[in-house]
């Protein structure tokens, strides 16, 4: 299990570091199966901060602020007051309603529809909103943060270190009550937790490397192409 916390941590990390989003969706399952998923999320929530911490240092020049304070702070609200409701209900259908929103937007992208569609002033509060709340009711908000950003005009760069400060304002303070509420769970679980953020680490390393060489135009394909993987994979894993 510890080989396979660094090698997923490190594809998890690379994948964030183009497209904003990775970590949780793939490591959480992962460790799901040794401690089942509530325990999973908190624990996935450490190894996430500090890949999330390290990407945004390295691309913290490239962040929109005018998209941070619109859609990014809408977006992390509504993330934990959905998280707060995740807490307090349990419907089995918003997990196929939320895949199908991914691969909604996956499509789009991929057609290019999406950049027919901007989200713009009152249109990006909403949208940031709409996002939050959504990911926080099934526990992924990464990917519908960055499905809904296809709807904004930011460029590469920009896109990703946008997405990195609003998860890193979500895992500021999510972390905190994972660890107070979860902690003495947690403690046994170090060695594991470690493992993976050593993967996740030297992934977002990896995978900046890999986002320089795309190109612009390429950029938001890819983006929609990996939004529409994860709609895909939580419709299939829905259904076992």
């Amino acid at each position: 299990m510890f080989a396979w916390a660094v090698a997923i941590g490190a594809v998890a990390g690379a994948i964030a570091a183009v497209a904003g989003f990775g970590i949780g969706s793939l490591l959480t399952p992962l460790l799901a199966l040794e401690t089942g998923t509530k325990l999973a999320v908190a624990a996935v929530s450490i190894p996430h901060l500090l890949g999330t911490a390290l990407r945004f240092w390295r691309l913290r020049e490239n962040v929109d602020h005018r998209v941070l304070w619109r859609f990014g702070l809408t977006s992390a609200t509504g993330g934990l007051l959905g998280a707060w409701l995740h807490t307090r209900t349990s419907n089995p259908v918003l997990n196929p309603v939320f895949a199908g929103l991914l691969v909604f937007a996956g499509i789009m992208g991929l057609s290019g529809l999406a950049e027919r569609l901007r989200f713009k002033g009152a249109g990006a509060w909403i949208a940031g909103a709409l996002s939050g709340v959504f990911g926080g009711l099934v526990g992924n908000q990464g990917g519908i943060r960055s499905a809904a950003m296809l709807g904004l005009n930011v460029p590469r760069d920009a896109f990703v270190a946008t997405a990195t400060a609003i998860a890193l304002m979500v895992d500021g303070a999510r972390v905190p009550v994972y660890l107070l509420t979860e902690g003495h769970r947690l403690r046994p679980m170090w060695p594991l937790i470690g493992a993976a953020t050593v993967g996740v680490l030297v992934g977002t390393i990896g995978g900046e490397r890999i986002l320089k060489r795309i190109p612009e135009k390429l950029f938001r394909r890819i983006v929609a192409a990996l939004v529409l993987a994860l709609g895909i994979w939580m419709f299939l894993s829905n259904g076992r």
